[in-house]
Order: structure tokens, then C-alpha cells, then sequence
């Protein structure tokens, strides 16, 4: 175990011990959805564990505004049962969570329903805290696609399980957002600059990656998940350390092959530690020009499909993101978030996910073009509230301390 995940086993274990005697309340978001279709999350399990599955195969189980409330709903139910000692998620098909339903949005914002649009991030983001705060052992079974908000409902979690199905990615920046979802909490925390180059180019990683950088917990092939399962499934146990245990039990010791990110560190940061983005393209070209190295090359190929003006707020939202806790992060987030929809500074988002969701044609159009039409005062922008009277967002940090 890390040292985070070694203070992050013993908090749970105190808290849960705490919950016999002491029974909280807090402001919870405000579940207005018309209608909570259940099947797109199942429940699984009895006895000691309750198992959520994440269930829109069909759209690699996307993450819609319904989808959100009901597992914050259950979540929160399922951390005042006493009888529940702890939690697992999993999704259903060849998908973990293929991140937030981005073509929903798509056409909630083309039909100029921003308050629907602030209603799904509201909703995941205060998902993503309880996940992040959570007084229970979560296990997450990362099996599958898993990128964007579906890394965000399970990275800030107990244990994540990843297999030889898993792809992660925060792949925003090729549809003109930013890697959100706390995920400017989790990539900064990453070993060197890992995290700037993963949210900057939105490249993948494997199963082996992810348990070897820290993104996951375990890894095991997808063929024992059903045993690894079963044996969770019969745990009678609220101790971290138990669940751990049969964890590592069903699991396999792997290690990164020679083609991976993780072998080329020392390039890597040699190249994305420098402060801005155009910093980083120029050490990426002068390393490229004197080795014609492959990777240097790909790399800058990825940064170059990229929205300049996502670049350039996301560098910074990860720089920022390694001096706070998960719901500073979350708030900035939310802030960026609203900026980046709301087609006030640049209308990228839309426009990204209309050349590579909707129309697929793989050409957008940025709006800046380049770095340099990338001025100063539109990435200031970007982190300010969308108004003066835009209300911030509501997490409950009076009574679910923000330990991450």
C-alpha cells in the first residue's frame, strides 16, 4: 500500500467504527430529475456489501444526471445502514464508465438549456465528494473502458481493481474541456508530471499502467472477476485491511512493458515540467529533432489535435490542483466547467463534441487556433465564477471532512 492509501485504510476504519455512535446529517444536492430510471444503475448483493452496477451498455454506460442522483442516493443510504459493512461498483459490458453522457450535453446546450447542463456536473461532482469522503470501504472493478467521469466516481475511492480489459483516459482536451471530475486532483498527484502529460494529450493506459503509477489499487485478470466477486461477496467485514486482503489474494503482480509511458519517465518530465504550454511543445520538438524519437513524436501529433485554449487552462488546472484537496478541486472544476460550456470565452466544448461524437468528422475548428491567439486573460477567465451571482458549488465540508 501506498502511504495515502495506508492513511486513507485507517480513516475508514475509525470512521466506520464511529458510525454506530454518531449519526450525521447534511445538505444533499437536490434531486429534481423527473423521472430516476433505475435500470441504468442496479443493486446487487446482500448481507454485509451492496454492489451498484452501472447499467447503459449501450452508450458504455455513460453517466447521465439520473444515473448520478441515484447512485449518490443509494451511496448515501447504504453509508447510514449499519448492517452494510461495505460498497462496490462495477458496469455492465465491455465499459467501467466511458466518463459524463457528453452528447446529452451536446444538445441540452444547443437548445439553450444551461440550468439542465449545471445540474448534471452539480449532481457528479457532489457524487465524486461522498465517493472521496466516504466512512465505508468502496471497491471499484475497473474492468473495461474507463475515462472521463467514470475515473471521477471511482479513482477517489478505497480500492480500485483494474484488469487486462481496463483503458483509462481523460481525454478532454480533444473535445475543447478540461480534465474534470477531480481529476485535477488525482492526475496531479501523479508520479512526476505523468499527470500533465496524460491531461494534455489524453493519451490511454493499461490495466498494468494504472496499478503501477497509483491510478489503481490491484490488478487482475478480467477472468477472475467473477471469483474475486464471489469471495467479496461473502466478506462479513467494515476493516479495509480484510477486504485488502482477498483483494491481493485474487490478484496478479504485474509489471509495465518496455513500450510503455511509465518506461520513458525521465523524457516525460524532461518535457512537461516546464511552466506553459508552448514551453513544453518547444522540448518536446528539440528532444524529436535530435533523437527522432517516436514517442516525442506521437506526442506532439496528440497535442496538436488538441484545443489550444484546453491546453492551456488544463496545465494550469493540474499545477493548481497539486496544492489542494479533492473539493477545492472540485469547486475550481465547477467554475471551469461552467466556463467552458457556456461558450462565453470560446465555444470548443460544443464544437469538439460535434466533430469527434456527433458528426465524427474529426476535424473541429478551435476557436483560438493556435497557442499564441491564446491570450492571458481568456485562461483567467476561465477560472472565475460564470457570474457574480453564480451560486459556488455546494459540497458539504462542514461535516464530511475532505481527508484526500
Amino acid at each position: 500500500m501506498t502511504m495515502m492509501q495506508i492513511r486513507r485504510a485507517g480513516w475508514l476504519v475509525q470512521r466506520a467504527k464511529q458510525l454506530s455512535l454518531h449519526r450525521y446529517t447534511y445538505r444533499t444536492i437536490s434531486h429534481s430529475v423527473p423521472h430516476l430510471d433505475d435500470n441504468n444503475v442496479l443493486v446487487e448483493g446482500n448481507g454485509c456489501s451492496r454492489m451498484a452496477v452501472l447499467n447503459r451498455p449501450s452508450a458504455l454506460n455513460a453517466i447521465n444526471t439520473s444515473m448520478a442522483a441515484r447512485l449518490h442516493k443509494l451511496y448515501r443510504s447504504w453509508e447510514d445502514n449499519p448492517d452494510i459493512g461495505f460498497v462496490m461498483v462495477k458496469g455492465s459490458g465491455r465499459a467501467f464508465a466511458a466518463g459524463g453522457d457528453i452528447v446529452a450535453l451536446y444538445h441540452l446546450l444547443n437548445k439553450g438549456d444551461m440550468e439542465a447542463c449545471k445540474e448534471f456536473f452539480r449532481t457528479i461532482y457532489s457524487f465524486i465528494y461522498v465517493i472521496g469522503t466516504y466512512m465505508k470501504p468502496n471497491v471499484a472493478l475497473l474492468n473495461g473502458i474507463t475515462m472521463g467521469g467514470g475515473a471521477g466516481i471511482s479513482i477517489p475511492g478505497t480500492f480500485r481493481v483494474a484488469t487486462d480489459k481496463t483503458i483509462f483516459a481523460t481525454p478532454e482536451v480533444l473535445i475543447g474541456f478540461h480534465p474534470d471530475a477531480g481529476a485535477s486532483f488525482y492526475l496531479s498527484h501523479l508520479p512526476g508530471h505523468l499527470g500533465e502529460y496524460l491531461a494534455l494529450t489524453g493519451e490511454k493506459l493499461n490495466g498494468v499502467e494504472m496499478v503501477t503509477c497509483g491510478l489503481a489499487t490491484h490488478y487482475s485478470l478480467c477472468a477472475r472477476l467473477p471469483l474475486i466477486e464471489e469471495q467479496l461477496g461473502k466478506l462479513v467485514t467494515d476493516d479495509p485491511s480484510v477486504i485488502e486482503t482477498t483483494l491481493e489474494q485474487y490478484g496478479d503482480l504485474v509489471h509495465p512493458d518496455s513500450t510503455s509511458v511509465l518506461q520513458r519517465l525521465e523524457i516525460l518530465d524532461k518535457c512537461f515540467h516546464h511552466d506553459t504550454v508552448e514551453e513544453i511543445v518547444d522540448a518536446l520538438e528539440i528532444e524529436a529533432s535530435e533523437t527522432n524519437d517516436a514517442w516525442c513524436i506521437s506526442t506532439l501529433n496528440r497535442l496538436k489535435e488538441a484545443s489550444p485554449l484546453s491546453l492551456k487552462v488544463s496545465l494550469r488546472s493540474i499545477r493548481e490542483g497539486r496544492f489542494q484537496t479533492l473539493d477545492q478541486c472540485l469547486s475550481r472544476e465547477y467554475h471551469m466547467t461552467l466556463q467552458g460550456i457556456s461558450k462565453q470565452i470560446s465555444g470548443d466544448f460544443c464544437e469538439g463534441v460535434r466533430a469527434r461524437v456527433v458528426d465524427k468528422d474529426m476535424a473541429p475548428k478551435w476557436d483560438p487556433p493556435t497557442l499564441e491567439m491564446v491570450s492571458q486573460d481568456m485562461v483567467d477567465q476561465y477560472f472565475l465564477p460564470l457570474s457574480e451571482f453564480e451560486p459556488d458549488l455546494d459540497l458539504p465540508t462542514k461535516v464530511r471532512e475532505a481527508f484526500l
